[in-house]
Formats: C-alpha cells, sequence, structure tokens
C-alpha cells in the first residue's frame, strides 16, 4: 500500500508539474509570450527614424509599409479586449497613414504623434511582463508549498522537488538575463558606437524632456573631413571623431550634452539662457580647438583641423524643434558660404 500510494503521489506529481511548466514556461505557440506588441514598436520606431531625417519632399514609401505591418501586429483581438488604449492608437494610425499620403502632415509632425502609439504599445509590453512574472511567483510559492508537503511523503519526492526548484530558478535566472540584455541593447540603440556619444534619436528625446526650458542647439562640421579621411584613412578619420567628442566636452562643460549626428557632424543641447551666453559657448569651442592644434595634412587652407558651428537658442516645446534645427543648420551654412573655420548664432528661433 506505501509503495502503491508512492507511485500514486509520483504519477500525480508528474501530471501536475508537467503541465504547469509548460503552461508558465513555454513561450510556444502563446500570443502573450510572442509579443506582437514589441514587433509593433519596433515598426513604429522604424517609421518614427525615418520621418525625422525625412524632407517634406521625399517619398515615405518604406514609411507607409513599416506603418502598415505594426498596425497588422497591433491589431489583434486580445490588445483590444484588455487595452483601452488600443483601439484610439490603431485609428490614429490610420489618420496618420491617410495624412501622409495626402501630404497633409510635415515628417517632424507626423513622427512626434507616432510617440502616442508607442507609449501604448510600451505599456502593453510591460503589462504583459508584469503578469508573467505575477503568475510565475504564484506558482513559485504554490511549488514550495506542495514540495513541502512531498518532502514529508517520500524522499524521492523531495529529490523531485529539489530537482523542479532547480529548474524553476534557472528559467527565472534566464529570464532575468533576457530583461537585462533587452534593456542594455535599449540603452546601446540610443547612442553612437564609434564615439560614445547620443545619436539622433537621443537627441529627439532629450529635447522633449527640456519642455519649457531655454534651450542652445550648437550643429559642428569638420571642415574638409573627406579629405582627411582621404589622406590620412579612415582610422584616423575615426579617432579625429572621438577626439572631437572629447574636445566638446571639455569645451562646453558638464551641463551640455552631445550628439553625433552622422558622418562628421556633431550636435550639443545644453542650457542657455541668452544669445551672448551661447556665443560664448561656441567661442569657448572654436578657441579649444585652437589649442588642441590638430594636424590637417589636407587642408586647402595650409591649417590644422578646423570646424563649421552654427548655433540657435530656443525654448523646449515652445519652438517646433524642426525650426530651431533648421535655424542653426542655416546658421552653420551660412559660416561654410563664407569660407569655413568660424561660428555663426543665429537669432532665437520663434
Amino acid at each position: 500500500m506505501s509503495f502503491v500510494g508512492l507511485m500514486v503521489l509520483i504519477v500525480y506529481e508528474a501530471r501536475w508539474v508537467y503541465p504547469e511548466i509548460q503552461a508558465y514556461f513555454s513561450q510556444t505557440g502563446s500570443l502573450t509570450g510572442q509579443q506582437l506588441a514589441t514587433r509593433a514598436r519596433e515598426y513604429i520606431q522604424r517609421a518614427q527614424e525615418e520621418l525625422l531625417v525625412a524632407s517634406p519632399s521625399m517619398e515615405l514609401s518604406e514609411v507607409r509599409h513599416s506603418l502598415d505591418l505594426a498596425y497588422g501586429l497591433f491589431d489583434v483581438a486580445i490588445y483590444h479586449q484588455t487595452y483601452a488604449c488600443t483601439a484610439p492608437s490603431l485609428a490614429l494610425l490610420d489618420e496618420l497613414t491617410a495624412l501622409i499620403d495626402n501630404q497633409q502632415i510635415t515628417p517632424f509632425d507626423a513622427a512626434h504623434a507616432l510617440f502616442i502609439p508607442i507609449e501604448c504599445l510600451t505599456h502593453i509590453e510591460m503589462d504583459q511582463l508584469d503578469r508573467r512574472g505575477a503568475v510565475i511567483n504564484q506558482f513559485s510559492e504554490s511549488t514550495r508549498w506542495y514540495n513541502q508537503v512531498l518532502t514529508y511523503a517520500s524522499l524521492l519526492i523531495f529529490a523531485l522537488g529539489l530537482l523542479f526548484g532547480a529548474m524553476h530558478e534557472r528559467q527565472l535566472r534566464r529570464a532575468e538575463r533576457a530583461t537585462a540584455e533587452k534593456f542594455a541593447w535599449m540603452a546601446r540603440a540610443m547612442r553612437d558606437p564609434l564615439t560614445g556619444i547620443g545619436n539622433r534619436s537621443a537627441l529627439h528625446q532629450d529635447v522633449a524632456a527640456h519642455n519649457g526650458r531655454s534651450m542652445g542647439l550648437i550643429l559642428v562640421d569638420i571642415d574638409f573631413f573627406k579629405q582627411y579621411n582621404d589622406t590620412l584613412g579612415h582610422p584616423e578619420g575615426d579617432r579625429l571623431l572621438r577626439q572631437l567628442a572629447n574636445l566638446l566636452e571639455d569645451a562646453l562643460g558638464p551641463e551640455a550634452t552631445l550628439y553625433r549626428l552622422g558622418g562628421d557632424e556633431f550636435a550639443a543641447l545644453l542650457p542657455c539662457s541668452s544669445d551672448q551666453a551661447l556665443s560664448q559657448f561656441c567661442e569657448a569651442l572654436q578657441i579649444g580647438l585652437e589649442e588642441a592644434q590638430c594636424p590637417h595634412p589636407a587642408h586647402p587652407d595650409n591649417k590644422n583641423v578646423t570646424l563649421s558651428i552654427g548655433a540657435v537658442r530656443f525654448v523646449a516645446e515652445a519652438t517646433p524643434f524642426a525650426a530651431a534645427y533648421e535655424a542653426a543648420d542655416k546658421a552653420l551654412y551660412q559660416v561654410k558660404t563664407a569660407g569655413r573655420d568660424g561660428w555663426q548664432v543665429m537669432a532665437s528661433a520663434s
């Protein structure tokens, strides 16, 4: 009878444990586990990045394709039933798609509007993670209690309980590592891999975080950088880009946040109360470069490395960032037109 009872307990444990493992830890065929919201958010962010670099006249077929893919992944019954933000977000995507097709909205405004469905999808992702975590925690507690009962019944059952506990802890560690890797990847996605400073996406995110503050935007180009690369090679060009990032940090101080926008184009965002203060930052940057005396063997004017600098002061959110960026870029263009190796502060953007 004891042996039969032991076998009943073993069979019962096997029938109780195995389906629970499948239910809580396996993601195969699980809509929640597949994280459609994650893939939908990635497609929307891809469309957003393409919009941020698009001009009003640029073909936006890739943006349209990304939004269609995101819509298909987003428009599922479980999201409609569980999350109130789903229907408004899908309606917004429909509206934005029509406006983009009819060219009735600027790329920057369309990119800004996409933060609403991105926020909804992020909420869905985090809520699903929370739910899965709650289920795992609940299951962990019931498992401990069950193993306690089996310990008193049989050493064999106790051993099996320990084995299951080890399996659970291993899976939990894997989940924690995967979560940590995901957050690390998200942080890396906002950084320039060569210089370690922010990228264009980080610049737009930081501007939005300084709502209502008076900010200075400085755009920097290395003069004749192509000739520098052609003469000394790309490894030396990369070294110069890293050196310029350090120089910007030293010249502008700890309050400045730096970004590499692509190629040899850099940007700095910093609190700035007046155009005069912004001019002092530009002058300090040029003086710092002159003191560094970086050789440029291919400079047409036989100079060391020189910079073209354009800047503008604006109030975050009150002034559309696209207008502020355009003003700083115009100042940069004026410096280039005048012969490079200088700086220009445009009147405060409005």
